[in-house]
């Protein structure tokens, strides 16, 4: 058989499967968001600067994230990356913890918890006082104030176990990477 003769015999077989056979077939979703994340991972890894540096910025990014700042976390987080002389891209992707997905129970936990620290009754939107602007404020005072108190305190809490974390996992990264170059 020739060259020629077995180039139109592929091409006619991915003809028939529907495929111009220039693309590879797609892959499932959840290797494609598997592989997207892993990249995102190993290129957080791979930041310049000491484990320590870096793993402030996480930190600082998950404390951010934890703040119900729409729009504000990024900007929150990399200017306590910059109070903190944490790496900022790193504070960045640490505010990716709170997410679309994770917004609401991240926050009605956060708010839970300011409400069990603070003492306060459980407060249900049929309890709020709808009479007059002065109460609906009132009552979103209360409501903010809680809210608020849970995401500094979990907030702080998150932060410390992501630097701890993060920490281990870019030293071992890190001395995974130095053998590897060395011998």
């Amino acid at each position: 058989m020739s060259p020629l003769m077995g180039k139109r015999l592929l091409h006619s077989k991915t003809e028939q499967s529907g495929r111009s056979g220039r693309f590879p077939q797609r892959q499932s979703l959840h290797i494609r968001v598997w592989r997207a994340v892993r990249y995102w991972w190993l290129r957080l890894l791979r930041l310049q600067g000491t484990p320590g540096t870096i793993a402030r910025g996480f930190a600082v990014g998950a404390f951010a994230g934890f703040f119900p700042f729409f729009g504000l976390q990024t900007i929150f987080g990399v200017t306590l990356a910059i109070l903190f002389r944490g790496n900022k891209l790193a504070a960045a992707a640490g505010t990716w913890i709170s997410n679309p997905v994770t917004d609401v129970p991240i926050f009605l936990f956060n708010f839970k918890v300011g409400q069990w620290l603070l003492g306060w009754d459980i407060i249900t939107v049929q309890q709020l006082q709808w009479s007059s602007w002065k109460a609906i404020a009132e009552s979103g005072k209360m409501v903010s104030a809680a809210l608020l108190f849970g995401c500094l305190v979990m907030g702080s809490i998150v932060a410390i176990g992501v630097y701890f974390l993060s920490l281990w996992a870019i030293r071992r990264w890190q001395k995974r990477q130095s053998r590897r170059r060395f011998s």
